[in-house]
């Protein structure tokens, strides 16, 4: 990306001048005061931002270029930041000004944006780096072990990893059919969705929560709620392919079965480096020894390693995979322009609701699933994850089984109540186009291929039909 010093950008400078002066005119004995709720509006601005401007035909073409996003996402952040420096005590436990604009920071971007966008610039590199061909008959058994794969694969590569790595051979191998889109809407349910939530890495809430404290295996426990979404979720596919296959025309199917090519695999060295990852993220935990040493991890070192091998990747897949997939950073440069805005942006929120936790009625696992999860449908969930971690921490239910030694105002999480959270934010990602950033990406490679996906809308009917009844029988099976 290239960018140029005009006006937005003077102005972002001015505004850093203004808050280098914020110590000389803030109070030093000021007394604390809880953020107000207006200054939330940054964070909201920013989300409501994401979900509209790429619908609005007049503001579409404008937000595509990632230099814009990133204006709009560090103007906001900017607003925060102003308003973290004059505000006087309290904010973040700092001193006003500077101090507190420091501390922010720190928490904001040295402790979860840098993490959390490093993981995901590795799992995005490597996984560019594979690249599976081959044509197989396309019957509804053929498809539902691509999507049972992705599901699996999903936690242990990510979802944009997963998704990235099977949609183009799903694609190949569904060419010769007619009726293919409902198999892409269902990938975005079960690949780029449910079946990222077994691991940290496996969605990017998860990994805010690994970064606050919750052991790497503990997201082990939605194995019971992934097990019946994906089962429950799969079997209705199953029926609808079989009845979308029986429309096909003899010809198509004809065509299908005699256009046969075996799955191959190319740059399998990068399955390697994919491993890599996920030992990295489980292992090297700053501040921690490493097992079977008295070592004690460094910080960085993580994101050190993660790096070194997403360039390992770059450096070694020969350049032939990466055109044949397509492979560029414009993707991950956009992840990048708007979450150092929302990382920002959402302490404010955050602080409300770790100061309003007690008086606010969230107070059921049910609750915490349906409200993490029908915002994650519409904003984006690792930020929508991280209010109510911060929320849930604030909020013991009596008797509550309860998780230690995590970033939350108490130290602690209600088990039940984090496993709603975790479930709610990553499954109800999939409820809509926006919900998830690999979503709208399988969305633009299927268009790209041919195959007529439905609109915003249409895709919602999918959702609200399949997902919202799959979700009610989890929350009374499991919340």
């Amino acid at each position: 990306m290239k960018f140029r010093l005009g006006t937005h950008s003077r102005g972002i400078f001015a505004g850093l001048f203004m808050l280098a002066a914020a110590p000389a005119f803030a109070q030093e004995s000021a007394p604390a005061v809880e953020p107000s709720l207006i200054w939330a509006l940054p964070f909201a601005a920013l989300l409501a931002c994401i979900a509209i401007f790429p619908l609005a035909p007049a503001l579409s073409a404008w937000w595509e270029h990632n230099r814009n996003k990133l204006l709009v996402s560090a103007g906001l952040a900017l607003l925060t930041c102003l308003y973290v420096a004059l505000r006087g005590y309290g904010f973040a436990g700092s001193a006003p000004g500077l101090p507190a604009v420091f501390s922010v920071f720190h928490h904001a971007v040295i402790s979860d944006y840098l993490p959390f966008v490093i993981l995901l610039f590795s799992l995005y590199s490597i996984s560019g780096g594979v690249r599976l061909t081959g044509d197989l008959p396309a019957h509804p058994w053929t498809n539902c072990a691509f999507l049972l794969v992705g599901a699996v694969l999903a936690s242990f590569i990510g979802t944009t990893g997963a998704a990235m790595l099977l949609i183009r051979p799903l694609l190949q191998v569904n060419r010769e059919r007619q009726y293919v889109k409902h198999t892409v809407v269902f990938f975005i349910f079960l690949v780029c969705n449910i079946g990222g939530s077994l691991l940290p890495i496996g969605d990017p809430p998860l990994f805010l929560g690994y970064l606050r404290g919750v052991p790497f295996l503990w997201t082990l426990h939605a194995i019971g709620p992934w097990m019946f979404s994906v089962a429950l979720v799969l079997a209705i596919y199953f029926v609808m392919d079989t009845l979308a296959y029986r429309k096909e025309t003899p010809a198509a199917i004809q065509l299908d079965e005699t256009q046969i090519a075996p799955l191959r695999m190319r740059g399998r060295r990068n399955l390697f480096f994919l491993a890599g990852v996920v030992l990295a993220v489980a292992v090297l935990v700053p501040g921690t020894s490493l097992p079977g040493t008295g070592l004690v991890v460094p910080p960085y070192l993580r994101e050190v390693v993660l790096l070194a091998l997403a360039g390992a990747s770059l450096a070694l897949t020969p350049k032939i995979i990466h055109a044949e997939n397509h492979f560029n950073f414009g993707a991950i440069q956009e992840v990048a322009c708007l979450f150092i805005g929302l990382f920002i942006t959402m302490q404010v929120p955050m602080e409300i609701l770790k100061a309003a936790g007690d008086s606010l009625a969230i107070n059921t696992p049910a609750k915490f699933f349906w409200l993490s999860g029908m915002l994650s449908s519409f904003l984006d969930n690792a930020p929508t994850y991280a209010v109510f971690f911060e929320l849930a921490g604030a909020t013991h239910p009596p008797g509550a089984e309860l998780l230690h030694n995590v970033s939350t105002a108490t130290g602690s999480i209600a088990v039940k109540e984090l496993l709603a959270i975790s479930c709610g934010s990553v499954f109800m990602g999939a409820n809509s186009y926006i919900g998830n950033g690999p979503n709208f990406l399988v969305k633009s490679i299927a268009d790209h291929h041919g195959v007529k996906m439905p609109s915003f809308f249409g895709y919602m009917v999918y959702s609200g039909a399949i997902l919202i009844p799959t979700f009610i029988l989890v929350t009374f099976v499991f919340f």
